[in-house]
């Protein structure tokens, strides 16, 4: 009887059995014999039936185990996916807390100097913001309206901006309006590439939340700036579709893109800060007035603001040309060469005023060449020189003393309240600069603006109206009911539904000199005098006199810029109800990071809801 021959599987593991591979290192002839008899001693053949039993039996194990591994892989890239892209929302949202929290113990951790760590701020801002992966403000908040004011007939998203020295040579406009301020102000810029002061230049006061600075207006000069903003521009045009050429520049500067031509972005605008360079003469005020020209001739198509610094306290001889007669000269220079710029609307001019020439003498003086030069408004503040008293107690760490005796201009939160009686002195002294006086030498009292009604469109000066009385126009009114026919249910429907929007002359929800809340724009006042009453009156303003640069049309209320201090959105409200139209920070956003104006704005809308339940209890 022959042997029958054993299965593959059965003749494969024989093979592996008396097939002995020596170790590492060992000769194959001292392999160990009785290892091998051992192993083959105990092989078990098995039969093919057996063999088949164990091999269909093998892959749905193996499935199982596979199954689960796939099951554990998806579960795992679920969980990291879903952690990237909520941590990438968290990161990226200005209102995260990482920012003021974690991102600035940072950056003051490993950048003890104040000017490395904002210069490694900006470079990393604009990193991030090349690859989409900036802070931003989410949400629709600036959308319900609640803290729209108008500015210029510009109805801004909100009252809140930057201040210059942020973005000093127009590294990161977009990044910073992504942040959420309605106004940025970027510069200061001069003629001339200049390097400043000697380093270092900034100090922290970290106990008050100050800074100390002396720059000395370090800046890169108009002609790069001016390079990058066109850039900019034209930019956004080639994302319009409308190519990348100086055509299409233009076609953005003159407003066809529905957007203002600096900030490019609705309800936004971008200020530019100008200054002279720190080596032309305060006395030669020709060559002084050629810096600023020079600037405004190169920046000025690009920006919807220039703001003229003559303020700054840490160039000499700069805050000497806030004398009256220097300064209307600059600021009418200033004024004529915006009025050329090569776009279809110029840019508003305004003028940056120090805090510490707070006389009567001072302000009054600067009001009048406001008035004089046609200048748009003024921005109230800067650094001082002044050293204010620490908050909250007089203790203050030893280091932090002898940085307090460093020169250059002191700003934080102890500044605040200088800045809201400054702005309510200029507000009353530009508010009074509208009407003329009796006589420009001396300080008589002003003349009362005398109100006249507006003439009928229809009227001609040959033709004669009797006066209309009281009872006509009532008797009017009634014959007008009695003949009028109810309107249909669907002309009523379609009525209601259409809402009425009116832009007031000053859209200011901070206003605190009315018991009453701010109406809203949209819906009408149920406290107007009805059209039946005879005594409505259109009051208008005097023309302005004929040697001022307006007076082809009535004065126009000078819009002001508050600076200095503004940490809280309490603090915000209080300077625009002293009669500021939009409030700047700058060394708050050094310590709260870039969520600093998301949670001004907050803090805003619940000092307003506060205001509105309180008027109404």
């Amino acid at each position: 009887m022959s042997c029958s021959r054993p299965p593959p599987l059965v003749r494969a593991s024989l093979k592996s059995l008396f097939t002995h591979r020596p170790r590492a290192g060992q000769h194959p002839s001292h392999s160990s014999p009785r290892k091998i008899r051992y192993n083959v001693h105990h092989v078990q053949l098995r039969s093919a039936s057996t063999t088949a039993a164990v091999v269909s039996s093998t892959p749905p194990v193996r499935d199982a185990r596979s199954l689960l591994t796939r099951l554990k892989n998806l579960l795992l890239g679920t969980s990291i996916g879903l952690t990237v892209i909520l941590g990438y929302y968290y990161v990226t949202d200005t209102r995260a807390s990482v920012h003021e929290w974690l991102v600035i113990p940072c950056l003051r951790y490993f950048y003890p100097d104040a000017e490395d760590a904002h210069e490694f701020g900006n470079r990393a801002l604009k990193a991030l913001y090349s690859f989409g992966l900036h802070p931003r403000e989410r949400g629709l908040d600036d959308a319900k309206g609640d803290l729209a004011m108008e500015v210029w007939g510009h109805l801004l998203q909100n009252p809140i901006g930057t201040s210059a020295g942020i973005d000093k040579h127009c590294d990161i406009p977009d990044a910073l309006l992504a942040a959420g301020p309605a106004v940025i102000e970027i510069g200061g810029v001069t003629p001339q590439p200049q390097e400043g002061n000697p380093k270092p230049r900034v100090w922290r006061i970290p106990s008050q939340k100050a800074l100390i600075n002396r720059y000395g207006l370090n800046s890169n000069g108009a002609d790069h700036v001016a390079m990058r903003l066109r850039q900019r521009v034209r930019e956004y045009a080639y994302h319009m579709g409308w190519g990348i050429d100086e055509e299409a520049e233009q076609r953005i500067l003159d407003g066809e893109a529905g957007v203002p031509p600096g900030s490019l972005q609705q309800g936004r605008l971008m200020a530019v800060q100008i200054a002279k360079n720190k080596w032309t003469g305060d006395t030669d005020i020709e060559m002084v007035k050629k810096d600023y020209v020079y600037c405004v001739d190169a920046l000025a198509r690009y920006a919807d603001v220039i703001v003229v610094n003559v303020s700054s306290p840490n160039t000499p001889g700069l805050r000497g040309l806030q004398k009256v007669e220097p300064l209307t000269d600059i600021l009418t220079a200033v004024v004529a060469a915006a009025r050329k710029v090569k776009r279809k609307t110029p840019p508003k001019v305004m003028v940056k005023v120090s805090p510490d020439e707070d006389s009567d003498n001072d302000v009054k003086g600067i009001c009048d060449a406001v008035w004089d030069s046609g200048v748009d408004g003024v921005v109230v503040g800067n650094t001082t020189k002044k050293r204010p008293d620490p908050t909250p107690s007089a203790y203050l760490p030893t280091y932090e003393q002898r940085l307090l005796l460093e020169q250059g201009g002191y700003s934080g939160p102890q500044t605040f309240a200088r800045t809201v009686a400054l702005v309510k002195r200029y507000r009353t002294m530009l508010d009074e600069g509208a009407y003329p006086r009796n006589n420009d030498n001396d300080d008589s009292e002003l003349i009362p603006p005398p109100f006249t009604s507006i003439p009928s469109p229809l009227e001609t000066p040959a033709a004669t109206h009797p006066p209309t009385t009281d009872a006509e126009i009532d008797a009017s009114v009634a014959r007008d009911k009695e003949h009028i026919k109810p309107p249909t249910p669907e002309a009523q429907a379609e009525s209601t539904s259409q809402s009425i929007f009116r832009i007031p002359e000053r859209n200011n929800p901070f206003n605190l000199s009315s018991s009453s809340p701010s109406p809203d724009p949209s819906v009408p006042d149920a406290t107007a005098p009805s059209p039946s009453s005879s005594s409505i009156k259109t009051p208008t303003h005097p023309p302005a006199p004929s040697n001022h640069p307006s007076s082809s049309s009535a004065p126009d209320r000078k819009v002001i810029f508050a600076t200095g201090g503004i940490t809280t959105g309490a603090q915000a409200v209080e300077v625009l109800a002293a009669g500021a139209d939009v409030a700047q920070v700058y060394t708050a956003l050094v310590y709260g990071g870039i969520g600093t104006v998301s949670k001004i704005k907050e803090e805003m809308r619940g000092e307003l809801r506060k205001r509105q339940g309180s008027q109404k209890g």
